[in-house]
């Protein structure tokens, strides 16, 4: 293993934590909605934000992880090789 680059970059790690924090808040606009009282019929977890907004933010932050863990690192530090 002569290859001293490591597998992810800072720049890998800094946005697969943006991922994750991307996804989490979509995660936290999915939750809620519920009722207080199990005998009675809430509309509230119906709503566009648990329906459509949440979902997309949490795939959008699945699509930057992605992009993260598959990003090439550049090949600036290696030209004397």
């Amino acid at each position: 293993m002569d290859n001293p680059k490591m597998a992810i970059t800072a720049k890998g790690l800094k946005l697969m934590i943006a991922g994750l924090l991307v996804m989490v808040a979509g995660y936290i606009l999915l939750s809620g909605g519920g009722s207080g009282d199990p005998q009675t019929f809430s509309y509230d977890m119906f709503d566009f934000r648990r329906l459509v907004a949440a979902p997309v933010i949490i795939v959008c932050g699945i699509i930057i992880e992605v992009v993260a863990i598959m990003k090439r690192p550049s090949d600036k530090g290696t030209e004397g090789k």
